[in-house]
């Protein structure tokens, strides 16, 4: 198989989740129609005030977070490579009265089907696994941005694609490699990650990039690194054994050393 390959049973993989996740608890899309907020504070508290600015979500699934974006007052415009994510986006749209653009394509290339540069440039949480190459994605990021515009990202932390994920006892298990390889890792999913329901079992392709990898993707591509964090949490149950706090992320059990689950970055062009 090729890169091309690849990607195209990843995207008819993500056919299937979007069927699923529409439904999921996780996603509460009824909760969102009703004026609930996608957003989480890490990124709201670290994005800022984002009214009256043009931004740009790669990687945006059916638009939830796009279109939590409009209703903070940015003028949004979300991609994704799945046509029923961008259909079901769109519908969203309508039905909620909110303002957005939706593109359907393949990220790399974003550059022929869509003009203009943005403010932000934004994306997040289990976007990058799906990427074969950051060069080539920094690359898209430098394109839209506007001079003086800013890339933020929250996403789950390279670490963990090291660990065994499948294992329901409380213990890490180093399995995979935390560095890039040209070829992906091919698993087979039957399930979406947001709820129980099954579907017929189906290969997914993933490339794994570590936290240099990202930061030097931007650099190489003319941004400058305001700061990159990290973080003891997760935004779902990356791991059946993680606890959920108070504050509604999941943390590791408190007899496992500290790991960072969750890192973000922001940088300028």
């Amino acid at each position: 198989m090729n890169e091309k390959d690849y990607l195209n049973s990843n995207r008819d993989l993500w056919e299937k989740m979007t069927a699923v996740n529409v439904r999921s608890r996780m996603y509460d899309v009824e909760g969102f129609k009703a004026g609930r907020s996608s957003l989480k504070s890490l990124e709201l508290n670290e994005l800022g005030n984002v009214r009256g600015k043009s931004l740009l979500h790669l990687q945006c699934h059916f638009g939830l977070d796009t279109l939590s974006w409009a209703r903070l007052g940015a003028e949004v415009t979300g991609a994704d490579f799945s046509p029923a994510a961008i259909a079901t986006a769109r519908q969203l749209a309508k039905e909620t009265g909110l303002q957005a653009e939706f593109i359907n394509c393949d990220l790399y290339d974003l550059p022929s089907h869509l003009a203009g540069e943005f403010d932000i440039v934004f994306t997040s949480y289990g976007v990058l696994c799906w990427l074969p190459d950051l060069q080539r994605w920094g690359r898209v990021i430098a394109h839209f941005l506007k001079p003086g515009g800013c890339f933020y990202m929250a996403e789950m932390h390279p670490a963990l694609g090291i660990f065994d994920n499948e294992i329901s006892e409380p213990r890490l298990d180093a399995r995979f490699s935390y560095f890039h390889v040209g070829e992906p890792v091919r698993f087979t999913t039957d399930g979406s990650y947001a709820d129980g329901d099954k579907f017929e079992p189906h290969p997914s392709y993933e490339w794994a990039h570590s936290l240099a990898d990202v930061v030097t993707a931007l650099l190489d591509n003319g941004l400058t690194l305001d700061f990159l964090h990290e973080f003891p949490y997760c935004v779902y149950a990356h791991f059946p054994f993680l606890e959920r706090g108070e504050d509604g992320w999941y943390y590791l059990p408190k007899h496992l050393p500290s790991l960072p689950l969750t890192f973000s970055v922001k940088a300028t062009k």
